[in-house]
């Protein structure tokens, strides 16, 4: 794998104009197919297997026609303290408002409160139901205009107004503002970070470009695979993130093969070697995580995830083909300016890792910055930021593990209390006209009004059908926790009839769950009695259904997701605990994650400080959503970290001072690589969309607690407690693993004779004078690392 991948990064480094024209030609081609593409089909949420679907479905074939796809809005009216809406002056101004609207743009039929019969009890609220052609989120914004105009019409009259349903739906973003401001957030880090203008904006346009590649191409098969604008959002997002990563992982390791004293060439060849051997690996761990969202059996979800795992795998075929032809164009540039006035170029260092001979535990390789000494009578690296943490961590391990064990776990207690839901109107600031017409309803007509169930009555084959649907809607109306259950209304054929019944309690309520599942215990009897089969169906019972099903199928996704990855993790560590360790250790950020999510949107601890004005139940996709992403991100951090610890320990270094090598040169690239996921994502914490606020926090809580809690202090606390044994391998394992050469340990030999061919071989240190001979293979022997 490294000798290959070496000689890939020589390649595109020495074919950099040829590459970056075959890159750009890509682009171009697919762009253009993009535009000329069919329109992608609208997404159908649906939810295979569950009752409310199968309802759904059979409502659309007895009831042709009935279930429209349209969106629809409706305008609440409240009269002024101690009037009614019924009084002359405001029924006037609330027919004038309704008439306003019939018959202009999309709209197909305008049912004002008084035809309807939609008044309050006691006389204060009416709503009109004001319905469009267009499907929701695609409604016009001139459409929505005239609906707001005509809603302050009704306010200039003296009423209360105010406006919700689907029609105010907005359709899909992408979000622009909020990628502008974590790309920001992103160059700032990497300024720091690198200390170049040039090696920051690299990983930035080739993320950019990859991201680019990706949507482009979903648009072009969004016809033929069913891949709507929706499904892109997860691959925008995962794939700007991936691919800043993965790129700064290359160019780090480009600028710490420079620093040794290789030529640029070389360099890059070895960057991609050893480095980009990593990316292809984590790289791995993501797609098995996004792929894994099939699982879960729910379409969209599936297909956003393997659109997703298409953007991830391009990502990595930017940063191990585009990358290095990038830097052939940069050269040295990439390093600061006392990084270049500091390297020697030209030189040729006795290994990889510097001249052994001074001492095999002191590395050089990879330093960067302040933290290589140069020149002649150097003598060796600095200690940095990395270097004095893991020491810190290896003179108390037990202490820095226990410690951060336990405060993730009671971070994760609130998590024990998760209901799951999918917010609505309900979940609105209030600033917002849908959460204040909400609220009216629920005054005026009850909680339950706002999310009413739909029993469908299928009695075709009954003995007596009307009867039959009589005698459901009977039953049903004596279940406690109901206002109101309205006679069946029947289908032309006479064999399927639809009930609206109204809980008391809102639609996330735990009592409007109880009562949705009480009436679906007594259908088996209800068949038994009157022949008729009962579903429950509506957008309530589809919340509640779609909220179970992902409850039902996180245990199924996380032991397929994590047990593919230990796998992975097993021939690429080949160790069987430092896998087993990265799973445990992500399991803990996730549970401590979703426990600060509980504790902030369903408790309201601290909500004020985040601008969450209504707490509630967790978004149901949040758990699924949250441990697909981050267990990809989480692993890459692994990867990267523990890759170099074990190059160092394969390589000759003793445990301990393994793990203090590994974290000098990656430790800074990681904590840079999780500042710029956790400025991404924390951008989201500003939305309105409680949703969107809500996926925001919980994403970069958690790439902080797995990024500084779990990679920097249990990772290297852990392995300083297991030591040798963290590399342990049973010999049959060992047997039957490939050695795959993550560490890149084939480019520490003598290159073999040279063959014919355009690829270029690993450049060898025998037969010079620096001493390489002494122990290039010694660790390699000591471990058993097989070339």
């Amino acid at each position: 794998m490294a000798t290959f991948l070496y000689r890939l990064g020589r390649w595109s480094f020495l074919r950099r104009r040829l590459v970056t024209l075959l890159w750009v030609a890509l682009l171009a081609a697919v762009g253009v197919l993009a535009t000329k593409a069919p329109a992608a089909p609208d997404d159908g949420f649906s939810m295979p297997g569950t009752e409310a679907q199968k309802a759904f479905d059979l409502m659309d074939e007895r009831f042709p026609g009935a279930a429209a796809e349209g969106a629809s809005a409706r305008i609440v009216f409240v009269a002024p303290s101690g009037q009614k809406i019924t009084a002359a002056p405001n029924q006037q101004a609330v027919e004038r408002t309704v008439a306003e609207l019939a018959g202009t743009e999309q709209v197909t039929g305008a049912v004002g409160p008084f035809q309807a019969g939609a008044v309050s009890k006691d006389g204060t609220t009416a709503y009109a139901t004001i319905s469009y052609s267009e499907k929701p989120g695609k409604v016009a914004e001139t459409a929505t205009d005239r609906l707001e105009q005509a809603a302050q019409h009704g306010r200039d009259a003296g009423l209360t107004v105010d406006v919700g349903g689907t029609a105010l739906m907005p359709g899909p973003e992408a979000g622009g503002s909020t990628e502008a401001i974590g790309m920001a957030m992103s160059a700032v880090v990497l300024v720091i970070t690198f200390g170049s203008l040039l090696a920051a904006g690299l990983p930035l346009l080739t993320a950019l470009v990859g991201v680019g590649l990706g949507i482009a191409l979903i648009t072009a098969l969004g016809s033929t695979l069913g891949l709507s604008t929706t499904t892109s959002t997860l691959a925008m997002m995962l794939g700007l993130a991936v691919g800043i990563d993965y790129a700064v992982f290359i160019v780090s390791r480009y600028r710490a093969e420079l620093l040794e004293g290789h030529e640029p060439e070389e360099a890059a060849g070895r960057a991609v070697g050893t480095a980009g051997s990593a990316v292809v690996f984590a790289g791995l761990t993501v797609v098995i995580a996004l792929a894994g969202l099939s699982v879960v059996g729910i379409p969209i979800l599936a297909k956003m995830g393997m659109a997703a795992a298409g953007t991830v795998v391009i990502a990595v075929l930017v940063a191990l083909v585009l990358v290095p032809a990038l830097l052939g164009f940069l050269g040295r540039r990439v390093l600061s300016r006392k990084d270049r006035a500091g390297s020697r170029p030209g030189a040729r260092p006795g290994s990889r890792f510097g001249a052994r001979s001074r001492s095999r535990g002191r590395r050089a390789a990879g330093a960067e910055g302040p933290d290589t000494v140069h020149g002649p009578g150097a003598a060796g690296p600095r200690d940095n930021g990395g270097t004095r943490w893991a020491r810190y961590v290896l003179r108390r391990p037990v202490a820095v593990l226990v410690g951060a064990v336990v405060g993730l776990g009671i971070l994760a207690v609130p998590a024990l209390d998760l209901r799951l839901g999918l917010p609505g109107d309900e979940a609105k600031p209030t600033s917002t006209t849908q959460r204040r017409a909400y609220d009216h309803l629920s005054a005026g007509f009850g909680p339950g009004f706002n999310g009413p169930l739909t029993l469908l009555v299928d009695v075709k084959g009954a003995p007596d059908p009307k009867a039959a649907a009589e005698q459901v809607g009977k039953t049903v109306a004596a279940l406690p926790g109901l206002v109101s259950v309205s006679p069946p209304v029947f289908n032309k054929a006479g064999d399927t009839a639809l009930v609206n019944a109204v809980p008391a309690t809102g639609p996330s309520a735990a009592e409007t769950t109880a009562l949705v599942n009480d009436i679906r215990d007594r259908a088996p009897d209800l068949k038994a009695a009157t022949g008729a089969t009962v579903l429950v169906s509506g957008p309530t019972a589809m919340n509640i259904d779609v909220s179970q099903k992902l409850t039902d199928a996180l245990v199924p996704y996380l032991a397929v997701v994590v047990g593919l990855a230990v796998l992975l993790l097993l021939v690429v560590f080949r160790s069987v605990l430092v896998p087993v360790k990265a799973a445990l250790g992500f399991l803990l950020s996730v549970a401590a994650a979703l426990g600060a999510v509980v504790a902030v949107f369903q408790w309201g601890w601290l909500a004020e400080l985040i601008g969450v004005e209504q707490t509630g139940p967790v978004m149901s996709m949040m758990p699924i959503f949250m441990v697909g992403v981050v267990f990809g991100l989480a692993m890459d951090y692994e990867v990267f970290l523990v890759t170099r610890i074990r190059e160092a320990y394969v390589h000759g270094e003793e445990p301990g001072q393994a793990v203090v090598t590994g974290f000098r040169h990656n430790a800074r690239v990681v904590t840079a690589a999780a500042l710029i996921m956790i400025s991404v994502f924390a951008g989201f914490i500003g939305m309105d969309e409680s949703m969107i606020k809500m996926m925001g926090f919980g994403l970069a809580a958690a790439v902080a607690f797995d990024a500084f809690v779990v990679r920097m202090a249990i990772v290297p606390a852990a392995l300083a407690l297991l030591g040798r044994r963290a590399w342990w391998l049973p010999r049959p394992l060992e047997r039957i693993l490939p050695d795959i050469d993550v560490e890149g340990a084939r480019l520490q030999s003598p290159p073999p004779a040279p063959r014919s061919g355009s690829w270029p071989e690993p450049a060898g240190e025998a037969g010079d004078d620096s001493g390489a001979g002494d122990d290039s293979g010694a660790g390699q022997g000591r471990h058993s690392v097989r070339v």
